[in-house]
């Protein structure tokens, strides 16, 4: 299972004109592909890497009071998660992660699983997050998304399991 994890300032998802996930403010977008033989362990050890990255700078750095004043206070002059802060995750499929073009100038997507293998491993990652506490915004499977975020930095972490 890969997952790209980028810092963000600000997320949208969208299919036909429609929302279907989206945040204001600092959180965290999540593409994920996944592989014909991962499992849910791989699912939930992504899940609990994005949720503890310390990628964000303590809470002096942002605008808003984006957490708790308690989880504030923990966090204050370290580098700190998404979790630790309180913000919010969009996920979204991309089996394109897995595309080979070593060979030729075509892609090869033999590497990617099916969407009946991958789809349910995706929604084990938001389901994770969610258990964590975690706000999570989804894409949708399978569609043909617009993805439009800023990323922050830019802040780009290629997790690989």
């Amino acid at each position: 299972m890969r997952a790209v994890v980028q810092r963000a300032q600000g997320a949208s998802c969208s299919v036909e004109g429609k929302v279907s996930g989206s945040f204001e403010g600092p959180g965290l977008v999540v593409l994920v592909g996944v592989t014909p033989t991962d499992t849910p362990k791989e699912a939930q050890t992504v899940a609990r890497k994005v949720a503890n990255l310390r990628i964000f700078d303590g809470p002096g750095a942002y605008d808003t009071d984006v957490a708790g004043s308690e989880k504030l206070a923990e966090a204050r002059g370290k580098e700190v998660s998404a979790l630790d802060l309180g913000l919010p995750v969009l996920v979204v499929s991309q089996f394109t992660l897995y595309g080979d073009a070593r060979k030729g100038n075509r892609p090869s997507w033999v590497r990617a699983a099916p969407g009946e293998t991958a789809a349910p491993l995706v929604e084990e990652v938001c389901v994770a997050l969610e258990s964590m506490g975690m706000r999570v915004e989804r894409g949708v499977f399978g569609a043909d998304m617009q993805l439009s975020f800023t990323n922050d930095g830019p802040f780009t972490i290629l997790l690989e399991f």
